[in-house]
């Protein structure tokens, strides 16, 4: 085990009517509130208008900025920007899922800093502080309400980056998992397997000895396992759902890679798919890491053999460990196919390969990409030939 650091200041409010504490807890952290929301269920279902009630009664006074898109553009955190200098907003309020999170989470950031907020992720600029943050969750997926981390497109600019802050970590979560009810069965479908993969990123490391790291990992991959197809057979399991939401918050807030660093290859080279084709995130991670796998796993074919007996509960077979792992591999996307309804190749959605090259020498740099494996230029095309 490597030497680590670990700290995680969000509160997490857990579980059923949770979101009863919106307006108390959102006084905590400030009076004047930005309320950052998507453009969709919130309004119907009467949740942007019962915290809005909530926080009205705790004596805040809120500005809105509704409609953030998914994979959220920087022409909206700019917008964001501008209503936290004009209105001098002093917290934000974040109701939605990843999307409208890492929208507020950086809007929090850039309305401390003179610039562009683009900056933050072109230039990597660190502002010393960030407006406090609170977070209403509406769907198990990225992790984002309990990290530093914040994902934002340029679209002008065909771009996605990601960006991490000590001072994103929400200051507050209410994680309800009646909230997520409604999510349609393929964003639950797509958000599973960003929390798979999340988790996939950080157990391929090259720590040794990792046994505590490696069984919270497989117990969190195999929770998810079990409780996405019960809900999308039934959307209002209140087991499943908070199985999922509670899996999706450990599988990104540090706990992990506490000691062992992960790979996030398949993140990085998603991301260059997401900002040129527009596709949900989770879609891309489950036809990127099957591939990948492929790619990788000479590499350290234990290491593949272990996650294969282990999560996927292939067959042990020491002679043949090749065998394993490449069972393993089609196992993965004989769950994601038949159990999820998702697609398995980029062929799938529509994408061909006329853009590997750039995308390719766009997610390498003028280097290598990858903590577990080193990616050169050659092997990132090679992983999307391999996704076709």
């Amino acid at each position: 085990m490597d030497n680590f650091v670990f700290q995680n200041r969000t509160k997490i409010v857990f579980g059923k009517d949770s979101v009863d504490n919106v307006g108390e807890e959102t006084a905590r952290i400030g009076g004047k509130i930005l309320l950052v929301t998507g453009g969709g269920s919130v309004r119907p279902t009467g949740l942007l208008d019962k915290s809005v009630t909530m926080c009205e009664r705790a004596g805040l006074t809120l500005e809105f900025l509704e409609g953030v898109e998914a994979n959220p553009d920087v022409e909206s955190v700019r917008e964001g920007v501008n209503i936290c200098r004009s209105k001098d907003v002093d917290a934000l309020l974040a109701i939605g899922g990843g999307s409208v999170i890492d929208a507020a989470k950086a809007i929090a950031l850039a309305s401390q800093y003179e610039g562009d907020p683009w900056d933050l992720f072109g230039k990597k600029i660190k502002p010393e502080s960030a407006l406090p943050l609170g977070v209403v969750l509406t769907l198990s997926a990225t992790g984002s309400e309990a990290n530093g981390n914040t994902v934002i497109s340029n679209r002008a600019l065909g771009r996605k980056a990601a960006y991490y802050h000590p001072e994103l970590y929400p200051r507050f979560s209410i994680l309800d998992p009646t909230l997520t009810y409604s999510v349609p069965a393929d964003q639950t479908a797509f958000g599973s397997i960003d929390i798979l993969t999340h988790v996939y990123e950080q157990y391929f490391h090259t720590a040794k000895d990792t046994p505590l790291q490696d069984g919270i990992a497989e117990s969190i991959i195999q929770t998810a396992l079990r409780n996405t197809p019960v809900a999308l057979d039934n959307p209002t399991d209140y087991t499943a759902r908070a199985n999922l939401m509670w899996g999706g918050a450990l599988a990104l807030n540090g706990l992990l890679s506490s000691g062992a660093k992960g790979d996030w290859a398949c993140h990085i080279i998603g991301h260059e798919l997401t900002a040129r084709y527009g596709i949900a995130h989770g879609a891309v991670l489950g036809v990127l890491f099957p591939a990948w796998m492929k790619k990788i796993y000479p590499r350290d074919i234990d290491r593949f053999y272990q996650f294969a007996v282990n999560v996927w509960g292939v067959t042990p077979n020491t002679e043949e460990k090749e065998k394993v792992v490449l069972a393993g591999i089609e196992v993965i996307k004989k769950f994601y196919k038949e159990k999820l309804g998702v697609g398995v190749t980029l062929k799938d959605y529509g994408i061909d390969d006329k853009k590997f090259d750039l995308m390719a020498e766009a997610a390498t740099g003028s280097g290598t990409l990858g903590g577990f494996a080193a990616l050169s230029k050659e092997d990132v095309r090679d992983i999307l030939l391999l996704a076709l």
